[in-house]
């Protein structure tokens, strides 16, 4: 596999402005150990943490202009409270916030110092890029079998464990049937347990953990939210193109549609491959992009990227082998209320309070980045009903 564009200290070489901030450790990060101005300066600086990759921008731009029409007054009713944008963003520690309606910004703010330039942390939003990722090397061609391709016959590592036999569309749906433990501050966990290999930065250290996990359910009847499951669609998906994911994604997608700002993918051991679950860091009006052309099918100039009906079937609730209902796509999130649902709305959302919600009915993306103090459980505001009340207030528009 080339070794792509491998860059250990990417913000100091392009002069970015946050690099000499001070930051705290990963393992801080994960257990929700970091004071808020260390959180801040670690979260626009996470390049720092491990070896990363650069998804390099092109040229061209795509501009977002901005819309001579305000967001307007936005309330959200939580038990007997109501809350303003502004109660929001204070409450929820939102260090980034961009509404994109119709292709232009209707709101954007940043706070605590970011700006348009800061590249700020992935978290889970990267499980929703590699899993489109995957999609594009299907329609490439390059995973002919398609959703049905196994685990084994891509990822030799795993050859005789109990992924051998996953499907691509199993592992997408997180529904392997593996046993798995996502609670991220319990150092006992799998989840910990792979942070730890990543720590350790020693090529395929990652899948020799994920082949002694057990079978405990049949594949394809059981959802478990897992990150290594990630990991394995990373080698899954590069090992097929042939080439790093930060150099596939910026060949496909970053340099074509015209993202402006190059980003950086943290990965599993030096020059080896991408952490697909998280560890992505790039601006608010990037991922506002990558929104946007999901909003517009998944094309570039016209040309699809990815198999016809992707985007539909990859977005919305899943149907289990056995009956079981989640709302839960190819690593995206979607149905969690009845407005949401039925305007087809989905997101990926990553600890510590990331969100890139897409709306298509109502032609809206919203982007959020935030330094929460604990990777889950305290947003004060539900964001999804924030997103929501968003997508209510412009619906008249």
């Amino acid at each position: 596999m080339p070794p792509g564009s491998l860059d250990h200290t990417a913000a100091h070489t392009a002069g970015y402005r946050h690099a000499a901030e001070p930051i705290g450790s990963v393992t801080d990060a994960y257990s929700g150990h970091l004071t808020p101005d260390l959180a801040v300066s670690t979260y626009r600086n996470i390049q720092r943490l491990f070896p990363s990759r650069t998804i390099a921008a092109g040229a061209a731009v795509r501009e977002l202009p901005r819309s001579p029409r305000a967001l307007g007054e936005i309330s959200v009713a939580q038990g007997d409270e109501h809350y303003d944008l502004y109660d929001y963003l204070a409450l929820n520690s939102v260090t980034g916030f961009l509404v994109l309606h119709r292709g232009e910004i209707r709101y954007e703010t940043y706070q605590r110092g970011n700006g348009p330039d800061t590249r700020w942390m992935s978290m889970s939003v990267a499980k929703s890029v590699t899993s489109t990722l995957a999609g594009m090397a299907i329609h490439d061609g390059a995973i002919a079998e398609g959703l049905a391709a196994r685990v084994g016959d891509y990822v030799p590592a795993l050859a005789g464990s109990a992924y051998t036999a996953v499907t691509l569309r199993e592992l997408l749906l997180m529904a392997s049937g593996v046993g798995w433990n996502e609670t991220y501050t319990d150092p006992g966990s799998d989840r910990r347990a792979l942070l730890a290999a990543q720590l350790e930065q020693r090529p395929d250290a990652a899948m020799a953990l994920m082949a002694t996990l057990p079978r405990v359910a049949p594949a394809g009847t059981r959802h478990n939210y897992s990150t290594g499951e990630t990991q394995i669609l990373a080698e899954m998906v590069s090992r097929a193109v042939g080439r790093p994911l930060a150099d596939y994604l910026a060949q496909k997608l970053w340099q074509p549609y015209g993202m402006e700002a190059d980003a950086t993918w943290w990965l599993a051991s030096p020059r080896g491959v991408e952490i697909g679950g998280s560890g992505i860091a790039a601006t608010l009006r990037d991922y506002a992009r990558f929104g946007q052309f999901l909003i517009e099918g998944g094309c570039v100039a016209g040309a699809s990227l990815l198999p016809s009906g992707w985007i539909a079937e990859a977005t919305q609730p899943s149907v289990l082998a056995g009956g079981e209902s989640i709302d839960y796509g190819y690593m995206w999130w979607s149905g969690w209320t009845e407005p949401s649902r039925r305007d087809r709305a989905f997101a990926a959302r990553g600890i510590h309070g990331q969100y890139l919600y897409v709306n298509p009915r109502r032609e809206l993306v919203i982007v959020q980045h935030a330094a929460a103090p604990k990777p889950m459980g305290r947003m004060v505001i539900e964001p999804m009903s924030l997103f929501d009340a968003i997508a209510a207030a412009l619906a008249s528009d």
